[in-house]
């Protein structure tokens, strides 16, 4: 059995849907949300990927989490990584939200090691939807464009 308990689950997507929206309205590339809510060593229900052409993007999603986090009563994150701007992540303990640099997330490739979790797009009016074909997306890397 994972982490997940029935009544944390529901609260764990939502987070980590409002995580993806927010990295779409800052005009971030390949928003994926990868549940791993199955998987028992998993550290976190859900990491949010996404990528970003600069470093001032990058530092945009952070000020932007923050402030709406201030705004809506959501406790803010930990921050990690704000000093290198190649990979920032965002530890709200259940939901990790993870801001590469587009050649970080290359390099990590953090979809193919948690390849065993069930991976989500945001859809253009902000709803996760599943990734039907996880192989392809695995090998190419990239977010399919199946909107």
């Amino acid at each position: 059995m994972g982490r997940n308990l029935a009544k944390k689950k529901q609260p764990s997507k939502d987070l980590a849907r409002w995580c993806a929206r927010v990295a779409m309205e800052k005009i971030a590339n390949d928003i994926v949300v990868i549940e791993l809510t199955e998987i028992e060593t998993a550290p976190a229900d859900y990491f949010v990927l996404c990528s970003c052409d600069s470093d001032v993007q990058m530092r945009a999603i952070v000020d932007e989490v923050e402030q709406k986090c201030k705004k809506e009563g959501i406790p803010k994150p930990r921050v990690e990584g704000i000093t290198s701007s190649y990979w920032i992540l965002l530890d709200f303990f259940d939901i990790v939200f993870h801001i590469f640099h587009y050649n970080a997330r290359k390099f990590y490739n953090i979809e193919r090691l948690w390849g065993d979790g069930n991976f989500y797009k945001l859809s253009k009016d902000g709803k996760l939807f599943p990734i039907r074909d996880k192989a392809k997306f695995l090998i190419e890397g990239k977010v399919l464009e199946t909107l």
